[in-house]
């Protein structure tokens, strides 16, 4: 009888011992978000804000991602100003100060080098991001970078779960530096290739694959293209070799097209996210879709 007394007051101790609750993450882009799965797996809860085909730029701070912050104790964006029309808003809104500022705030471009860091800001060149391009997504040794940084700062948040990052950290990491040597062997056709993009959103891709771009469908980043501006690439666009028009999933399609049409060029749509077509399923599938497409011209 007293075992037996014991035994359930030891049952109910358990039942009552609080449960620790699961680290929540909203991530502003979903490259970040299949990150922390790849990072923490099960361990940690992961609202992602956009998708594919949605321009990041420009985000709408619906009740939904206002309810999502202001249980989040951290925030995973790309940052250098990339989610500047809309995340300040949404933080203010929310009214979460743990994710506003300090350990609660990750910013992927903050862990790395930045690229096309201006000089000075002039609004009258276009949409320009003071603190460098912000598509760091796109380069994998940037992402590798990131992914020991947001590690750590996953296990200093949450240091009861520290030996499982350690070590999913450790796995991704593998198995990402052998996926890097299968796609530059893969991808070495490709050095020296020039292309058209829609937006300046393509420097690490481009700069990691030893390809460069020789002009742009907007007159300015962040300007839509203009059908004047469109007829002045004709030219650049035959004499300078290119291979491709690109374009990300979520933008219009037509001027890539359209100035397809008249210089035989091909018009590629490129995932540029996870989720941006059916094989980017994860970051191993949109670097895997991304070179796939490009390669697919050559041919």
């Amino acid at each position: 009888m007293r075992k037996m007394l014991l035994w359930m007051i030891v049952v109910a101790a358990v039942i009552s011992a609080p449960v620790q609750a699961k680290l929540r993450v909203f991530a502003c882009e979903p490259e970040w978000g299949s990150l922390l799965t790849e990072l923490a797996g099960d361990a940690i809860d992961v609202d992602v804000a956009t998708s594919a085909l949605q321009d990041v730029h420009v985000v709408e701070a619906r009740p939904s991602l206002i309810a999502k912050m202001r249980k989040a104790d951290l925030l995973v964006c790309s940052g250098a100003q990339l989610e500047i029309g809309w995340l300040p808003q949404l933080l203010r809104q929310a009214g979460n100060a743990k994710v506003g500022s300090g350990a609660g705030s990750f910013m992927a471009a903050s862990q790395v080098t930045t690229l096309d860091k201006p000089a000075s800001v002039d609004r009258s060149a276009g949409d320009v991001h003071p603190d460098g391009n912000p598509h760091v997504q796109l380069d994998p040794y940037r992402v590798l970078a990131i992914a020991k940084a947001l590690s750590a700062r996953l296990a200093e948040l949450d240091a009861a779960n520290a030996a499982t990052y350690q070590q999913r950290l450790g796995d991704f990491e593998t198995r990402w530096q052998a996926a890097i040597k299968g796609w530059e062997a893969k991808a070495a056709p490709l050095k020296g290739k020039a292309v058209v993009v829609h937006h300046s959103a393509w420097i690490y891709l481009l700069q990691w694959l030893g390809m460069h771009e020789i002009g742009s469908l907007e007159p300015k980043p962040g300007v839509p293209p203009t059908s004047a501006h469109l007829s002045s690439l004709i030219d650049v666009t035959k004499s300078g070799g290119a291979i491709a028009i690109i374009s990300a999933a979520y933008q219009d399609s037509k001027p890539g097209e359209w100035l397809a049409q008249r210089t035989g060029v091909p018009a590629l749509v490129l995932p540029f996210t996870v989720g941006g077509d059916a094989q980017a399923k994860d970051l191993f599938g949109l670097y895997d879709s991304t070179l796939d497409k490009l390669l697919g011209v050559l041919k």
